[in-house]
């Protein structure tokens, strides 16, 4: 019953994952049909429409694409704030003895892709591309590990979201530290203070839903205007709600018990609607639930689902829409480079530092994983589509014809990983008996 209770919120997870993995699919393909298609000059013009306000003295519009890349993906951010704060404080991250292996990895999945894609790159104007490779898409990877089955252990799949919040945790401070520019440090300091009054609110326990998103669709303007991309406010955002819940767990049984309790000694009019007696212990019961609740927990549970299933798919449409024709201009070496980087930097940096850190006995192989089981994920983690195309579309701003090589790369380079992962671990394990459950 315990392992029953600690695995069903990571399976749901992974469930969730899953689906939004082949739902990005779906859209990737959409959006490659769409934009080579005779309706192409409408994929573009939908994107570049303007949307906002204007008037006679004010005016703040914004095309539809970057309300999407700085607006939704801003909710994606606080999203993964949430997770990387959650695993810090309680979950895979929250001691160096569970974080060792998942943090080796990541460290080598970062560095070793950025390394190959500084070896290999030959021109100046495309070496700010660094980042792209170095971000692995953890809904992507959960699909195809989904398809897998029984064939994959649930510590496989801990493993890998483990190390891919971390990779996540090192792409939040790339893009905060290297891929921001012009920093005006005035806006950047009247952000701090909204954050600073909520960080300490959180330290206190005291969370008011209306007031964090007030202040956090003003932290997000500010920085809008401040040079340093406007989604790192969801990540700070983020770790400003506290985990912790109000009342423990006696105090909420007992006061269950009570108020269930008083509600079967009231009485039914007849009628279809509850009594003013019970729609009071219903209050009681809604209020209690509200205090029982972790706001961390709640808000993840209720974003995930938006986040996986609306926003990363409007994302992966309305970004991974590379127009192909006799004249397309491609920079071949940036999309080789990336692809290289990605499938080739992955697989070898996740795996050797993994090997290294067993072998130094300084991290310990999960239960029921071997080795081959690493280096098929480490080269499935070269699946790098969201967060990659991301990065893609900050390093290279102005110039659409590195931007699309970029994607090419990376779709060239997640689609070989993720073939090649999918082989590995197809052969790396056998299919594991499912008891069956008794009802």
């Amino acid at each position: 019953m315990i392992e029953k209770i600690i695995l069903t919120p990571f399976q749901k997870f992974v469930k969730i994952e899953s689906f939004s993995g082949i739902l990005l699919f779906g859209a990737m393909v959409i959006a490659m049909i769409w934009a080579n298609s005779p309706f192409s000059e409408s994929y573009q013009a939908l994107w570049q429409f303007n949307i906002g306000i204007r008037t006679e003295t004010f005016e703040f519009t914004k095309p539809l694409i970057l309300w999407i890349n700085d607006g939704l993906m801003a909710i994606f951010f606080f999203l993964i704030g949430l997770e990387i704060k959650r695993e810090l404080l309680i979950g895979e991250l929250n001691s160096l003895r569970k974080a060792t292996l998942p943090l080796f990895a990541a460290i080598g999945g970062m560095v070793f892709p950025l390394c190959l894609f500084l070896l290999l790159n030959n021109s100046p104007e495309t070496s700010s591309g660094w980042g792209i490779p170095m971000a692995t898409d953890i809904a992507f990877t959960l699909a195809i590990l989904k398809i897998l089955g029984n064939r994959v252990p649930l510590s496989l799949k801990i493993f890998l979201t483990a190390f891919a919040i971390v990779d996540d945790l090192g792409a939040v401070l790339i893009i905060a530290i290297f891929y921001s520019t012009g920093i005006d440090w005035w806006l950047i300091l009247y952000a701090m203070l909204p954050l600073a009054f909520l960080f300490y609110l959180s330290y206190r326990g005291i969370y008011h839903k209306y007031l964090s998103f007030f202040i956090g669709v003003v932290v997000w303007f500010l920085f809008l205007g401040s040079g340093i991309h406007p989604t790192i406010a969801g990540v700070l955002m983020a770790f400003t709600i506290p985990i912790r819940q109000k009342i423990d767990m006696e105090s909420f049984t007992g006061n269950l018990q009570d108020i269930a309790y008083r509600f079967t000694q009231t009485k039914r009019d007849g009628l279809p609607i509850l009594s003013k007696e019970q729609y009071e212990h219903m209050d009681e019961l809604e209020d209690l639930t509200e205090k029982f609740n972790s706001p961390l927990q709640r808000l993840e549970h209720g974003l995930h689902g938006w986040v996986a299933y609306f926003i990363m798919p409007i994302f992966a449409i309305s970004n991974a829409g590379v127009i192909f024709s006799g004249d397309m201009a491609l920079d071949m070496p940036l999309v080789i480079n990336i692809a290289v980087a990605l499938f080739i930097g992955k697989g070898i940096g996740i795996t050797l530092m993994s090997f290294l850190s067993v072998k130094l006995k300084i991290a310990a192989l999960p239960e029921g994983i071997n080795f081959m089981q690493i280096i098929g994920v480490a080269i499935l983690a070269g699946v790098g589509f969201t967060m990659s195309i991301f990065v893609a579309n900050l390093a290279f701003t102005d110039n659409s014809v590195f931007v699309d090589s970029s994607k090419v790369g990376i779709l060239v380079g997640s689609v070989v990983s993720g073939i090649i992962g999918y082989i590995i671990i197809k052969s790396s394990g056998n299919p594991k008996k499912v008891p069956i459950q008794k009802s």
